[in-house]
C-alpha cells in the first residue's frame, strides 16, 4: 500500500459487469488506477490510518462492509448479463449503507449509489463460477432461533453443525522435501487453511477440497474463502498460479529457479499479503551476514599488527581499510573453505556442517563478492565509532576488526585519560581543563587525526594550542605550525606566543612580510585573506600543524578561502572555535570535514543521513548517535560547566524593553504598509526578488527601531529625544563612567555606530570606534588603549569586534540591536566575560516593544533553549514566510503603542 496515495482523494468508477470497476487514487503528483481486486487490500489496510482522505474512508468502509456481506452469503446472480451482486440485505445492512452515504448529515443519493456500486463490484470480483442467464435468486430461509439451534445440537451432538463451523480462513504454505529432492535442489509447497479466528485450527487444502466438514472441521464457505486467499497469494507470487490450475490444490514442486524466486521475492511478498511460508526444522535457515571492518590485506601485509609510537600516526594517509561480508551459521563464522563452498553452490539448498541449509540468494551473493569497498582511515573510524555502515540503501551493523579496535578505544578515552605533563618550555600554569584539552589534542594529533577545540570564548584555547606545539616538539615532531586567523588576532597570537613560549620563533606571513624561512620549527601567523591569495607558497611548506582559529570563518566549504585552506598539507589539523554551529549542522560538517576529511562523508550524504533527521527534531536517537560519532573529534567546554572556570565572576543579563517615539511609529507603520504592498505584488515566478524585498523590509524596520536618523540616512544631527535607545545609552554610560567602569557597545550596523560616535563626541564622552575597515595595527592599539583605561567606551560593529578580542577591562556590555543568532551575541559578550575578568559583568540588551525586534527576541529565546541542538536559519528562513505570516511578524502591535510621552 505504500506506493498508493491514500492521503489524497479516491474515486470509484463503476462498470458492467461490476467486477470491471476501478478505484482511482490521486495526489498532487500522480493518479494510480487499480482494478477492484487490487484495490481491496489497499482500502482495507487504509482504514487504520489517521491521515487518509475522507473519500478513501468512505470507500474503505464500503469495501469492509462488502466483504462482511459476501462472508455472510448475502449475494446472488442478477442483471444482464448476469453477475454476482449483493442481495437479501436486512434493515441493519441498509442502515450501514446509509451511514456510509452520509445520511447522518443529510442523505446524499449520489454517494449512496457509489457505495452500492462498490458493494456489487466486490461481490462480483470474488472468484466463483459466473451465473447463467437462467439463474434466479433463491428465497432465504428463516434463521432458527437460539433455542431451536440448541435443541438441534443436543439432538446431533455426535455431528458438528456445518453452519457453526469456521467459514473465514487464511492460508499458509508448508515446505516439505525428502533427501532425494534436496540433493536435486527442489522442494514441495503444501498449502494449508487456517481458521481466521484460531490459526491453530488448520488442515491441508487438499482435505478441504475432498473431505467433509466432519473430516476437516470447516464450514461450507471455507473453500470459497480459501480460493480467494490463494488467488491473492498468486497475485503476490505468480508461481502459485499453478496451484489454481489444479482440480485439487494439494502441492506444488519447486525447481531450483522457483526456489530462488521464493527466497528472493516470494517470501516477502507473501508475508505482505498475510501468507506465511513455514520451513521444517530439519531445513535450517540460520546463515547471517555481518559487515567486518579491518585493514585491507595489502595495508595489513605491509604494516602488520603493531603499536605505533605517538609520533608515527596509526591512521596515516597511506593506510587503507576495507568492509567485507562475514557469513556465520548460528553466529559462528564460516571458514574460508565453507565460504568457497557457499559461493560455488548452484542451488539454494546446501549441506553444511552435516545438515541441510536453505541459503538466501542475498547471502549467496555476499559470499561470492565478499569485499564491499575499501575506505580511507576517516570513514573507517566513523564506522568503528557508530557501529554501522551504509551499504547500498541499507544500514548494516559493523564488526570492528582488531586493527581498529585499539584505535577506537584510544579515541573514546582520549578526553578522559590521565593528563599529560605540561611541556617544560611552557611559561604558564595550565588549569585542569586546559591540561585535559592538551592531552586530548596530543592524542588525536598523534593518531594522525584532526580535532576541533570548541571551548567557550575566553577559556584559553590559544595557550592550549601553544602547549600542544611545544609538546609535539618534545616528541620529536618536525615542521612549523601555521596559524590562520582573522587579521584582528595576529597581534594577540604573537603576544601570547612570546609570553607563554619565549624563544620560539614567530613569523608574520602578512602584508609585505611573507618569508617563512625564519620560522624553523616555530610559528607562522597569517590571515585568511593572505592564505587564500598565497596558498601556493604556503602549500610548499611541510607543516607539522595547520591551525584554523575562529574556524567558523570557513563554514562555507565552497568559498575560495575554504578551498585554499583544504589545499594545505600537514601532519594534523586543528580547528579552534567558540561557535562550531552558528546556523545549521552543515557548518559543523565543514569544520570537521577539514580537520578529518571523510569522517562525515560528502556534504550531500551528511545532509541526508544526519543533518535533515536531526534538524527536524523528530529523531532524538539519531542526534545521540551523531553525538557519539563526533564526540572524539570535538571537545566542547562551557564557562558554566562545573569546575571549568569557577573563578569567573557573576554575569547579569537584562532585557531593556523600550517604546518607539511618535516619529518612529509613523516611519515604522508607513514602511510596513508600503513594502508589504510591493511584496504582495511581487512576481511569484521570481522568488529571489521577493526574498530581496523581505530582507529590505526587515533591515529597514530594525534601523527604524535603532534611530530615525539611521533609517533616513541623516548625519551630524541631534539624536537625543528621537529614540529611547539613545536616551537609555546616555543614562547607562553616565552611571558606568561615574563608577569608573568601562563599557562595550555593540551594533550590527556601522552607520549606527558612526551616529553614536558623533553623539558621544558632542556630549564629551571619551570613546573609540572599531569596525571592519580599521587597520590591523590600529585595532591592536585600540585594544591596548581600552585595557589601559584611556577610552572607557568602546563602540564596536558586531562583525568586526565580536570575536578574538580580549577586553576584560569592560564590566558592562550593551547590545543596541539584536542579531539573528544567540551564539553571535554570546561571542560578543565574551570579549569581556572571559578568563582574566575580575569584576561582575552586566549585559544590557535593548528591545523595542511591539516591533520586529520583540519577535526576534522571542526567536532567540527559543534558540537558546535548544542549547547545542540545531539552530534555525534566522533571517533567511523569514524570507520563506507567506505574506500573511510575514505581515503578522512585522506589524506593530497596537497594544504596545500606549506609553507615556
Amino acid at each position: 500500500m505504500s506506493f498508493v496515495p491514500v492521503t489524497g482523494p479516491a474515486t470509484f468508477r463503476a462498470a458492467e459487469p461490476p467486477r470491471e470497476g476501478v478505484v482511482e487514487f490521486t495526489d498532487e503528483r500522480r493518479t494510480v488506477s487499480l482494478p477492484i481486486r487490487a484495490a481491496l487490500p489497499v482500502l482495507t489496510k487504509a482504514r487504520s490510518r489517521e491521515d487518509l482522505h475522507p473519500s478513501v474512508g468512505v470507500l474503505s468502509g464500503a469495501a469492509l462492509l462488502a466483504l462482511r456481506l459476501v462472508a455472510a452469503g448475502k449475494f446472488a446472480p442478477a442483471g444482464t448479463p448476469p453477475a454476482w451482486r449483493v442481495a437479501g440485505l436486512d434493515d441493519e445492512d441498509e442502515h450501514r449503507i446509509a451511514m456510509l452515504a452520509g445520511a447522518g448529515a443529510g442523505a446524499d443519493p449520489e454517494q449512496e449509489q457509489v457505495v452500492r456500486d462498490l458493494l456489487d463490484a466486490v461481490a462480483d470480483a470474488m472468484p466463483r463460477t459466473q451465473p447463467t442467464r437462467a439463474a434466479v435468486v433463491a428465497p432465504r430461509e428463516r434463521r432458527p432461533t437460539f433455542e431451536e439451534r440448541l435443541q438441534a445440537r443436543l439432538a446431533r451432538h455426535h455431528r458438528p453443525d456445518p453452519r457453526e463451523l469456521p467459514q473465514l480462513v487464511t492460508i499458509s504454505l508448508r515446505v516439505e522435501a525428502d533427501e532425494e529432492e534436496l540433493v536435486a535442489g527442489s522442494v514441495r509447497l503444501v498449502p494449508q487453511a487456517h481458521d481466521e479466528q484460531n490459526p491453530l485450527h488448520l488442515c491441508d487444502l487438499a482435505l478441504l477440497w475432498t473431505g467433509t466438514p466432519e473430516e476437516h472441521g470447516f464450514g461450507e464457505r471455507a473453500r470459497t474463502h480459501a480460493t480467494i486467499a490463494l488467488r491473492a497469494a498468486a497475485d503476490a507470487w505468480p508461481v502459485l498460479d499453478r496451484l489454481l490450475e489444479l482440480r485439487v490444490p494439494d502441492q506444488l514442486v519447486l525447481d531450483t529457479d522457483e526456489l530462488v524466486s521464493l527466497l528472493d521475492q516470494g517470501v516477502g511478498a507473501l508475508r505482505d499479503r498475510g501468507v506465511d511460508v513455514l520451513w521444517p526444522r530439519s531445513l535450517g535457515r540460520d546463515l547471517t551476514a555481518t559487515t567486518v571492518l579491518d585493514r585491507a590485506p595489502s595495508s595489513a601485509a605491509s604494516s602488520g599488527p603493531r603499536e605505533e609510537p605517538l609520533n608515527e600516526p596509526a591512521l596515516g594517509r597511506d593506510a587503507l581499510f576495507s568492509f567485507n561480508w562475514q557469513i556465520a551459521m548460528h553466529g559462528d563464522p564460516l571458514t574460508p573453505e565453507e565460504m568457497d563452498q557457499l559461493a560455488g553452490s548452484a542451488t539454494p539448498l546446501l549441506r553444511l556442517r552435516g545438515a541441510w541449509t536453505v541459503v538466501d540468494p542475498a547471502i549467496a551473493r555476499k559470499a561470492r563478492k565478499r569485499l564491499i569497498r575499501t575506505v580511507k582511515p576517516a570513514e573507517a573510524v566513523a564506522a568503528a565509532l557508530t557501529g554501522t555502515v551504509q551499504v547500498a540503501e541499507a544500514e548494516e551493523h559493523v564488526v570492528v576488526g582488531a586493527s581498529l579496535r585499539k584505535v577506537r578505544e584510544r579515541l573514546l578515552g582520549a578526553a578522559t585519560r590521565e593528563a599529560v605533563e605540561p611541556p617544560a618550555a611552557l611559561e604558564a600554569t595550565l588549569r585542569d581543563y586546559q591540561r585535559h584539552g592538551l592531552t586530548w589534542l596530543a592524542e588525536m594529533t598523534s593518531l594522525g587525526l584532526g580535532a576541533c577545540l570548541a571551548d567557550d570564548m575566553g577559556l584559553g584555547k590559544t595557550v592550549t594550542l601553544i602547549a600542544l606545539h611545544l609538546h609535539r616538539r618534545e616528541r620529536d615532531c618536525v615542521g612549523p605550525t601555521l596559524v590562520v586567523c582573522p587579521a584582528s588576532l595576529l597581534g594577540n597570537w604573537e603576544d601570547e606566543i612570546h609570553r607563554f613560549a619565549p624563544g620560539v620563533p614567530v613569523v608574520r606571513f602578512h602584508g609585505s612580510a611573507r618569508d617563512v624561512s625564519a620560522a624553523g620549527d616555530g610559528f607562522v601567523l597569517t590571515t585568511y585573506g593572505t592564505m587564500r591569495r598565497d596558498a601556493e607558497t604556503l602549500g610548499s611548506v611541510a607543516w607539522d600543524l595547520v591551525v584554523a582559529d575562529e574556524a567558523q570563518h570557513v563554514k562555507n566549504p565552497r568559498t575560495s578561502t575554504a578551498r585554499a585552506l583544504r589545499s594545505l598539507e600537514s601532519a594534523a589539523r586543528v580547528a579552534l572555535t567558540g561557535t562550531p554551529v552558528e546556523n545549521n549542522l552543515t557548518e559543523l560538517w565543514a569544520i570537521l570535514d577539514w580537520t578529518t576529511p571523510g569522517l562525515l562523508g560528502s556534504r550531500n550524504a551528511f545532509r541526508k543521513a544526519w543533518a535533515a533527521p536531526i534538524e527536524s527534531g523528530n529523531e532524538p536517537a539519531k542526534a545521540r548517535q551523531f553525538a557519539d560519532l563526533i564526540g572524539p573529534f570535538l571537545l566542547r567546554r562551557r564557562k558554566s560547566d562545573p569546575g571549568i572556570a569557577p573563578e569567573l565572576p557573576a554575569k547579569t543579563e537584562t532585557d531593556h524593553r523600550l517604546s518607539l517615539t511618535r516619529e518612529q511609529v509613523v516611519l515604522y507603520e508607513s514602511f510596513v504598509r508600503d513594502t508589504m504592498a510591493r511584496i504582495e505584488r511581487a512576481d511569484p515566478g521570481d522568488p529571489a526578488a521577493r526574498r530581496g524585498l523581505v530582507l529590505m523590509l526587515l533591515t529597514g524596520l530594525k534601523q527604524i527601531c535603532n534611530h530615525p536618523a539611521q533609517f533616513l540616512k541623516q548625519s551630524a544631527v541631534r539624536l537625543s529625544g528621537r529614540s529611547e535607545k539613545v536616551d537609555l545609552l546616555d543614562e547607562l554610560l553616565g552611571t558606568v563612567l561615574a563608577e569608573d567602569g568601562a563599557v562595550l557597545v555593540f551594533t550590527q550596523y556601522v552607520a549606527m555606530a558612526r551616529l553614536l560616535e558623533g553623539h558621544l563626541a558632542r556630549t564629551g564622552v571619551p570613546h573609540q570606534l572599531l569596525h571592519g575597515g580599521t587597520p590591523v595595527r590600529e585595532r591592536e592599539a585600540m585594544v591596548q588603549r581600552f585595557q589601559a583605561g584611556e577610552a572607557p567606551v568602546f563602540l564596536l560593529s558586531l562583525k568586526a569586534g565580536g570575536t578574538g578580542l580580549n577586553l576584560t577591562r569592560a564590566d558592562h556590555v550593551v547590545h543596541v540591536d539584536r542579531w539573528w543568532n544567540p551564539a553571535v551575541e554570546d561571542q560578543a559578550t565574551d570579549r569581556a566575560y572571559r578568563i582574566g575578568q575580575t569584576k561582575p559583568v552586566q549585559v544590557h540588551r535593548m528591545i523595542t516593544r511591539g516591533t520586529v525586534e520583540e519577535r526576534i527576541a522571542e526567536l532567540l529565546t527559543r534558540k537558546r533553549a535548544l542549547a547545542d541542538a540545531v539552530l534555525a536559519r534566522g533571517e533567511a528562513a523569514l524570507t520563506e514566510l507567506s505574506n500573511e505570516e510575514l505581515r503578522d511578524f512585522v506589524t506593530l502591535r497596537a497594544t504596545d503603542l500606549d506609553r507615556d510621552d
